[in-house]
């Protein structure tokens, strides 16, 4: 599948300027594209707490799941300037559950998109508890 990274960050963007980010005021939006081409999106929502904040990748994978599920094939992450943003590390998982080691992420700039493999090696899937629950490992 031909990715349109421009038209991804752009949507990611979008999202960005409906974040509600009163305490950090960093504004992050995610847009993702799947298997079956659907675009879906979600932005960041601070809490007062921060520990409850949720990610901008939090709402993508909820809103992915929302309208059908499937496999994410591509994700962009972005600051509310339109800057690629790198997800944290809760935010890999999240992502490697939705889309797997061969998701693309964008990097911005000049740099390539990166897969979920190369930004989270050894990653925790959904294997390892089955495995755990038979008690191969």
């Amino acid at each position: 599948m031909e990715v349109d990274w421009p038209a991804l960050r752009r949507e990611a963007a979008a999202a960005a300027s409906r974040a509600y980010a009163p305490y950090s005021r960093l504004s992050v939006g995610a847009a993702g594209v799947t298997d079956d081409g659907r675009i879906v999106s979600g932005c960041n929502v601070e809490n007062a707490s921060y520990g409850l904040t949720l990610c901008a990748e939090c709402g993508l994978v909820s809103a992915f799941h929302r309208s059908g599920g499937g496999r994410l094939v591509a994700a962009s992450i972005v600051a509310g300037d339109g800057e690629a943003l790198a997800p944290c590390g809760r935010c890999r998982q999240l992502l490697y559950e939705a889309g797997g080691p061969g998701l693309l992420v964008d990097s911005g700039g000049s740099r390539p998109p990166a897969s979920l493999a190369e930004l989270l090696p050894a990653a925790f899937r959904p294997g390892d508890l089955e495995e755990r629950r038979a008690g191969t490992s």
